[in-house]
């Protein structure tokens, strides 16, 4: 078994539909452990967690507990990460930053609201985006709702995915909140693709998170360096490798916002609770650095790249991309058709794992060109998340493919 997750799956959907209930559920993790979302009971921050898939050789049930209820002997099956993703409307673009490091989604509905609700038409549409086509959809909280209120929701949603682009998704019923169907949700989870990944391209690492792990009073020579939380998209990493961080860090100069790579040197590597010498392009994987760790806390490198020295592309302030709308906007009651791209008008843009204001410079037929508040690092070929402020609420409006 890798030490590494083969496979990145987000858990996504409407806000109080169970999301971090699940992912306790299938790995032993709370995620909402930041103060704000534990007082408001909604996640805000992306959460991690990673667990192995067993397989029970006497009754094949699947779990991710130690031991199963018929005493069989368990096999390990599959390692996953998991990123449990925000629901709430005007937490979109966080949602976007984690569907650009999964490889599958976890789609929740409550069984005992209306579908769909407006978050999960637009998680959807933001999963379309990113380019995420493998989703499990989980119709959860079933122990609060009747047989037939259970079976007429199913089918709904069943009709409702014949116009996406998953009609075939498979629906798994479940209570979390019980513990009941895991295993059949977990099985479904095993049968899930793993994307081809390229071990020789020169390493690009997206980070979503940047933290301090040192707790207050360690001494000096005792403190760890400034950590980075991600994924690897392809290529390998090592320690002792050498790296560069752009954009990097926010300075003011002459009144005036400028950005500085940062260098550093790989001081470890853990994937969940296995320290790497080296690592792959599976999964999440913190990297400790060997920086100051007052530059990577409260997820200041949140949205930066990282890659060997040297090896990354400029900083940039300006995107060329070709633009594809959707037909109307979702997230709100009444049917409003998207209109196309405006000369001037401001779109907030999800690169990769980093999120700014974009200014549209000129549109010709489905080609964009903007200006960048905030300058990104670019890859050819990337999508890009574009949302457009309507009614004071940014809605997600169609996704741009990077021009070189």
């Amino acid at each position: 078994m890798l030490k590494q997750p083969e496979l990145n799956i987000g858990i996504v959907g409407h806000i109080d539909h169970g999301k971090t209930t699940l992912l306790w559920q299938l790995t032993g993790i709370w995620a909402d452990k930041h103060s704000e979302e534990l007082k408001r009971g909604i996640t805000i921050k992306l959460g991690y967690a990673d667990v192995i898939i067993k397989q029970c050789e006497n009754c094949g049930k699947f779990t991710t507990k130690s031991s199963c209820e018929c005493g069989g002997k368990l096999k390990e099956v599959r390692h996953i990460s998991f990123v449990d993703a925000p629901g709430h409307e005007m937490l979109m673009a966080t949602m976007l930053g984690g569907a650009a490091i999964i490889d599958a989604a976890l789609l929740v509905v409550a069984a005992n609201e209306p579908f769909p609700q407006p978050q999960t038409k637009e998680h959807l549409l933001a999963l379309e985006a990113k380019g995420i086509n493998q989703v499990i959809v989980v119709q959860n909280k079933l122990d609060l709702v009747s047989k037939e209120q259970a079976i007429e929701q199913y089918n709904k949603i069943k009709e409702f995915l014949q116009n996406t682009n998953i009609r075939d998704a498979p629906i798994k019923p479940i209570s979390a909140q019980q513990g009941i169907n895991i295993d059949a949700l977990l099985e479904a989870i095993t049968l899930l693709k793993i994307p081809e990944r390229d071990l020789n391209a020169k390493p690009i690492f997206l980070i979503a998170r940047s933290f301090d792990v040192n707790k207050p009073g360690t001494e000096i020579d005792k403190l760890a360096g400034g950590v980075v939380g991600g994924c690897l998209k392809r290529g390998k990493l090592k320690v002792g490798d050498k790296i560069e961080i752009k954009p990097g860090i926010a300075k003011k100069k002459h009144d005036k916002i400028e950005y500085k790579e940062v260098k550093a040197k790989i001081i470890g590597i853990k994937a969940g609770n296995y320290e790497l010498e080296e690592a792959i392009p599976v999964g999440s994987l913190a990297i400790e650095t060997s920086l100051d760790p007052s530059i990577t806390k409260a997820d200041s490198l949140a949205g930066c790249v990282l890659g060997l020295e040297g090896s990354l592309p400029n900083i940039t302030s300006q995107l060329k991309m070709k633009v594809h709308l959707f037909k109307e906007i979702v997230g709100i009651k009444e049917k409003v058709e998207i209109e196309p791209l405006k000369v001037n008008e401001s779109l907030l843009l999800s690169i990769n794992t980093a999120t700014t204001i974009g200014l549209v410079k000129s549109v010709r037929e489905d080609i964009a060109e903007l200006i960048l508040r905030i300058p990104v690092i670019a890859f050819a070929g990337d999508r890009i998340g574009i949302a457009r402020n309507y009614q004071g609420h940014w809605r997600l409006i169609g996704w741009g493919e990077v021009l070189s």
